[in-house]
């Protein structure tokens, strides 16, 4: 029997983590660190959830169907606004909005690649992009990231084949944190372009890189769209996790492919979220810049604090944005550590394994700590207990 498409890739790891807490109970002066999830637990701010309750009771096309490629104000804004943030023309019928970046990942794949197709992504991945390659028939190429976590393009063109069809990035990185350099993301680019394939950029966490100014200026070039899909989230920038606001940004050809696949998956984006999305972009520029600080405080937490691991043998291997990626020193996989964390430290971490194809070693020994739900003092408890567990 031929297995579904489901059945050809992994449990969702966060569910999978999830159900580690089952039964596991902590006392009251050592409650749970869940630093598991990269995703905002708090609700959007006040002023934005009060906009959008005016939006629930005074706009009655917040109910219905809309335009299948997304708010046309909303395709509007993110193109002026990336047009200034990152020096080059962006344009509205550039701009297309999905449900969640997720989705935006899932429809360029989708407009790109057909049955035994092959996708590059460096390793340690972000595992949601390897279970929708796998869902779609798609062969996951992995590319070993070099010294920082850092992927180069020299090494990815010795595995470009006739059957690739894009190299897909995340900068900064899920899991590990690093924000690639403009000169890495341009070498991509580059190698893309001559190989005529498509290099697919996921920025979900562009609002809280460390560098000042645009990351890269890979939308300065005249041409960008021949060769780059960008995607994004809003997400991580408003709190509006559960409301699944993403957006794709593409050449109006690829851009008409990918039409094609949000149509027969939802029609349309959330009709309140694009609104809320919206509102943020145009009011919520000063409380976003304050919500950066306090990310790039807790990364600086981490790096302050890290001297209490590292003199049990740990090592940090990347940290920026959400993440921490880390090496442990303990002779057992990460796959075994993680769920035992939960009962002896009372932490819920995911371990490399997630992150790493099977045939692939390095992800026994390694670990992913997401601490955009934890302050510096959090993060200094999460590290004292981490150092107190005997080897």
């Amino acid at each position: 029997m031929i297995p579904s498409r489901t059945a050809a890739t992994f449990a969702p790891p966060v569910m999978e983590a999830r159900r580690w807490l089952d039964g596991v109970t902590h006392p009251a002066d050592r409650p749970l660190l869940n630093v598991s999830q990269a995703a905002p637990v708090d609700p959007p701010p006040a002023p934005l959830r009060e906009a959008m309750a005016e939006i629930v009771m005074q706009d009655a096309g917040a109910h219905l169907y809309g335009p299948v490629l997304g708010l046309p104000e909303l395709r509007q804004e993110i193109a002026s606004q990336w047009t200034t943030c990152y020096g080059g023309p962006v344009h509205a019928d550039q701009v297309a909005i999905t449900s969640g970046c997720n989705q935006a990942f899932a429809a360029a794949i989708a407009a790109l690649c057909a049955e035994d197709d092959e996708v590059i992504i460096p390793v340690p991945y972000y595992f949601n992009h390897r279970m929708w390659l796998d869902m779609s028939g798609v062969k996951t190429v992995p590319l070993i990231t070099g010294d920082g976590m850092i992927p180069s393009a020299a090494d990815a063109a010795q595995l470009i084949t006739p059957r690739t069809r894009a190299i897909a990035l995340v900068s900064p990185n899920n899991p590990c944190g690093v924000e690639y350099p403009a000169d890495t993301l341009h070498a991509f680019r580059d190698l893309a372009r001559a190989k005529g394939i498509a290099l697919i950029v996921d920025e979900t966490y562009r609002d809280f890189d460390s560098r000042s100014g645009a990351p890269h200026n890979l939308f300065a070039d005249p041409d960008w769209d021949d060769t780059l899909i960008q995607l994004y989230s809003f997400s991580k920038a408003y709190r509006l996790t559960g409301h699944r606001v993403g957006a794709v940004v593409a050449s109006p050809a690829r851009l008409a492919e990918i039409e094609k696949f949000l149509d027969t998956v939802t029609i349309c984006p959330n009709q309140l979220g694009q609104r809320a999305a919206l509102w943020g972009m145009q009011n919520l520029d000063d409380w976003l810049a304050g919500e950066r600080l306090e990310i790039l405080d807790r990364r600086a937490a981490i790096e302050d604090h890290f001297h209490l691991l590292a003199d049990k043998d740990w090592d940090l291997l990347g940290c920026g944005a959400y993440f921490a990626y880390v090496k442990h020193p303990f002779a057992m996989s990460s796959a075994d550590l993680a769920p035992h964390l939960v009962k002896t430290a009372g932490v819920l971490l995911l371990p490399g394994t997630m992150f790493m194809p099977s045939d692939l070693p390095g992800g026994e020994g390694q670990l992913r700590i997401a601490f955009a739900n934890i302050n510096r003092a959090g993060i200094k408890t999460l590290f004292t207990r981490l150092s107190s567990l005997e080897r």
